[in-house]
């Protein structure tokens, strides 16, 4: 075959994979707008899978992902983004949304339980890190509740992860945490009652030694 065919039919091919993954993106992007999850994600699982450095699909379908309950596969999108893009902030949010939901399952090994809550803490710490505005509450927020439920299952009688001194220091930067976003919004009372709930914690233990 000669060089300029073979030249034209791989411009050819390339130029029909690009139309064919702006198309997916397209008809993806626009049922993540309509908040019909179910058609973006087969949309976008079609144009990441034709380029899978298109970080903007990844994200929306990682996001897609979040929103159907498939939290492991929304990890995998997000972790996907974060490695294209490292100072996306709303990526490593995600991410720990969704590390913080699968750690909810009681189903789950303590072992699995324990990585998925320290991996929600650390994204939501890298995400705090990263991000531009100073004011977004909900990292601290939700890095605040993921302290409170690690120092809660630290604080669980078991042989193998029982573990006091971490268990208070997680209840003691929950509320670290949480004391900043009821700085900056004094009318959260839910966050006031978490706040109590962990200082509850920290006095019964006082009261126990």
């Amino acid at each position: 075959m000669k060089l300029s065919i073979l030249v034209s039919l791989l411009v050819i091919s390339s130029f029909d994979a690009t139309y064919a993954q702006n198309a997916y993106v397209k008809l993806g992007q626009q049922a993540f707008m309509d908040g019909d999850f179910k058609s973006a994600i087969q949309q976008l699982e079609r144009a990441c899978s034709v380029d899978s450095t298109d970080a903007n699909a990844l994200w929306m379908l990682g996001y897609s992902y979040y929103h159907s309950d498939n939290y492991k596969k929304s990890i995998a999108a997000y972790t996907k983004v974060i490695a294209i893009k490292p100072t996306d902030a709303s990526a490593y949010y995600y991410r720990a949304k969704a590390k913080s939901y699968l750690a909810k399952d009681n189903t789950l090994p303590p072992a699995d339980k324990e990585r998925y809550l320290l991996g929600t803490i650390f994204d939501l710490t890298k995400g705090i890190e990263i991000n531009s505005d100073p004011n977004d509450i909900k990292f601290y927020q939700n890095r605040g509740i993921a302290y409170r439920d690690y120092g809660i299952f630290k604080l669980q009688p078991n042989a193998h992860f029982y573990d006091k001194t971490r268990g208070i220091n997680s209840l003691k930067a929950s509320i670290a945490d949480l004391e900043k976003v009821l700085t900056m919004d004094p009318s959260r009372s839910d966050i006031s009652s978490l706040i109590d709930f962990s200082k509850g914690k920290l006095a019964d233990l006082d009261t126990h030694r």
